[in-house]
């Protein structure tokens, strides 16, 4: 199976189209840049002035932001025909999806996003239009977790590369990490998975138009990032976003935490859909769930009972080396997302 965020392994690539107005080479990096300042900085009159912790901003060599508590970082890539097509999702889309796929691993520490930084790497034939509307998605997935775009960085390369660097703030809690589960915890998600791995393979069928919904969710993930937050005071012990398949980030914690974790397949919530794609496309739709990845829901282990929304899908059982992660008594069939 090919995992949720891989495009399919077609190493072309797809040119971004000029259009009729000018290239980032037409424009000139200055310009450009001065054009993104200003678009992040619109966006960011949407939040409420008390969550603006920027002192400086946009358009200096670094931005400053007041932290009361610890700092949270984390940094992804996406590059184009590995993460994302051009032909499949529209430049709005590809801002928004970097932006939430950063956002989630701040808010699977319990923390609140503050700040992205940005680099986008692209050829100078890249129309200016396609630049700003990946921004656009950028500052539009951003304003919507309560933070803002604070800079970044544009340079020229062969293919498209979005860099998100991403601040969180655990505003005095203590970060809960990957590595603390415990024996008896229960082991939950907070949402619904296998949308994106869904979505992806009807693309890659030619089947965009069956399930949209699913297609939707494979170009912008579709999750409540606030929730970390309500995991983290609800005392969870261990957490992590299901960014590369439910059964690898199951392995990681299990192995970080020192346990094995068991799950039940029944009980792992399924995006709406899935099952009727899986019967069109001959596909199991519990590999998509299980393996697929880039949902970016949230999976846990609690003491007790989970905060409501989540869904209870096994538990946290004394370690086994020879089977660190069950699901219905069997290592999980599908490994999850590999880079290399």
């Amino acid at each position: 199976m090919v995992g949720a965020n891989d495009s399919g392994g077609d190493t072309s690539r797809s040119s971004v189209s000029a259009g009729s107005g000018p290239t980032v080479a037409d424009l000139g990096e200055q310009a450009l840049i001065g054009r993104l300042t200003a678009m992040s900085t619109r966006a960011a009159a949407d939040l409420p002035t008390d969550s603006d912790r920027l002192l400086i901003g946009p358009g200096d060599d670094a931005a400053v932001i007041a932290m009361s508590s610890d700092l949270i970082v984390s940094t992804d890539s996406l590059v184009q025909d590995r993460h994302f097509r051009l032909e499949w999702s529209t430049p709005e889309n590809i801002g928004r999806r970097a932006a939430i796929q950063s956002a989630a691993d701040i808010a699977a520490m319990g923390g609140r996003v503050s700040a992205l930084v940005v680099s986008i790497a692209c050829p100078p034939s890249t129309g200016v239009d396609w630049v700003l509307a990946v921004n656009h998605g950028l500052n539009r997935a951003a304003v919507a977790v309560g933070a803002r775009v604070v800079g970044g960085d544009v340079v020229s390369a062969d293919q498209i590369v979005l860099t998100v660097t991403v601040f969180g703030s655990t505003d005095g809690r203590a970060a809960v990490p990957v590595s603390g589960a415990r024996v008896g915890d229960r082991l939950a998600v907070s949402g619904p998975l296998g949308s994106s791995a869904a979505g992806l393979a009807l693309l890659m069928a030619g089947r965009a138009d069956s399930y949209p919904d699913l297609v939707a969710a494979h170009r912008v993930p579709v999750v409540d990032l606030a929730v970390g937050v309500i995991a983290a005071e609800h005392g969870a012990h261990a957490m992590t976003d299901v960014s590369d398949g439910l059964g690898a980030e199951l392995e990681t914690m299990a192995r970080a935490s020192g346990v094995s974790l068991e799950v039940v397949a029944a009980s792992i919530p399924m995006a709406a859909g899935l099952a009727e794609a899986g019967a069109e496309l001959g596909v199991d739709p519990a590999g998509w769930a299980i393996g697929g990845g880039e949902d970016h829901q949230l999976l846990a282990a609690f003491g007790g009972a989970p905060p409501a929304g989540w869904t209870v899908i096994g538990s946290v059982l004394a370690r086994d080396d020879d089977r660190p992660v069950r699901i219905d008594g069997s290592a999980p069939a599908v490994p999850g997302w590999q880079s290399f």
